[in-house]
């Protein structure tokens, strides 16, 4: 068992655990006993993560005593927005949630970001725990406590800082992923090696081969450097004003890509496209060197992850998109972009003149 702490001292303590273990969804339900202070549980999850393990760990927490109430959404990103929170935070007050009760975010980085937001707001705020089933998830969206919903203007621009009370990652649950799922969190991970720590940058690289669904052990110590280094960031920077940014690498332009596509390029797929799209904008800017950006490149493509610039129909909307950023500052994008193998630079100004070089507008 690996538990890496997060430590948030401030006006009240927030600090909690990350606990990383093989097999621990099944010991969830002891775990969760241990907290006496919780009144009732109430599991927000997806269809299929419920048919996979939703049914099976409610029925193990009534049986030891916690009364449990699944509320399942159907999955995929859509499922973040304000009509079904109202939903869900209808169905928690009907049932009667309390400030003591828990809420269990059970599935991939939709449902914690939509659990998150709606255990953020219903009667002001209860407690709620990750458990991420989805590499993507167990690598960055479960840690740091920022959830929210999407709006037509963009990705994720409603929301809260709402940490959870612990985050409990089993990498067995990985091997039920499919592979796009999967190799979506894997550019989430080199996201997180770039922007910060070239050591494990080049030690992905090395076991590109190796990172499968089924390779649990070596997965296991991924999931704990990534969740590592994000940890020590958010402990720096909870709130997002300096450091944390450097975490957003190939989310500027790739949540632009997702957006023009209509979302038919997946999240991973868009970030390891964006990541390839701001080295090369690095590049021209004379913050990275081109050898760089061939090896960012090369590990991309080992790991079965796109690297080509698609066609975008949509201008506008791509556009659009960059123009709503949450980096933006003064109605101008503020882009974070590699400064090399393991740093960063932020909060950079990027003419709109080179990036219509750099992408495809048919």
């Amino acid at each position: 068992m690996h538990t890496i702490p997060v430590r948030l001292h401030g006006s009240r303590d927030r600090s909690y655990d990350i606990v990383v273990e093989a097999g621990i969804l099944r010991r969830l339900p002891q775990s969760l006993a241990a907290w006496s202070d919780i009144r009732g549980i109430f599991l927000i999850t997806d269809a299929t993560v419920n048919r996979l393990y939703g049914r099976q760990l409610a029925d193990a927490c009534r049986k030891i005593g916690l009364a449990t109430l699944v509320l399942d959404v159907p999955p995929g990103e859509r499922s973040k927005n304000p009509e079904l929170v109202l939903e869900l935070q209808t169905e928690l007050l009907r049932h009667g949630v309390q400030r003591s009760s828990l809420i269990v975010a059970l599935g991939g980085g939709v449902i914690g970001d939509l659990a998150g937001f709606v255990a953020a707001t219903v009667l002001r705020g209860v407690s709620f725990v990750q458990v991420p089933t989805t590499l993507l998830a167990q690598v960055d969206s479960s840690v740091g406590g920022k959830v929210g919903i999407d709006h037509p203007a963009g990705k994720n621009l409603i929301g809260a800082f709402h940490q959870p009370r612990a985050v409990y990652i089993d990498p067995l649950v990985l091997k039920s992923l499919p592979e796009r799922q999967f190799r979506n969190g894997l550019a989430e991970v080199v996201k997180i090696a770039t922007a910060l720590d070239g050591q494990f940058f080049r030690y992905l690289t090395r076991h590109a081969r190796s990172l499968t669904r089924t390779n649990s052990k070596l997965m296991e110590t991924v999931v704990v450097r990534s969740a590592g280094l994000k940890a020590a960031v958010v402990e720096k920077d909870e709130y997002e004003g300096s450091l944390r940014k450097s975490l957003n690498l190939g989310h500027t332009i790739g949540h632009a890509i997702e957006a023009a596509s209509n979302f038919r390029i997946s999240h991973g797929e868009a970030v390891s496209i964006g990541m390839v799209v701001e080295a090369e904008i690095a590049v021209r800017l004379g913050l990275m060197e081109r050898a760089d950006k061939t090896v960012l490149e090369r590990s991309l493509k080992a790991l079965k992850l796109p690297t080509r610039v698609p066609r975008i129909g949509n201008r506008r909307v791509f556009f659009d998109a960059l123009s709503v950023d949450k980096k933006s500052v003064g109605g101008k994008t503020k882009f974070v972009l590699p400064a090399g193998i393991g740093c960063s630079a932020i909060g950079v100004d990027v003419p709109l003149t080179l990036i219509e070089a750099i992408m495809d507008f048919r």
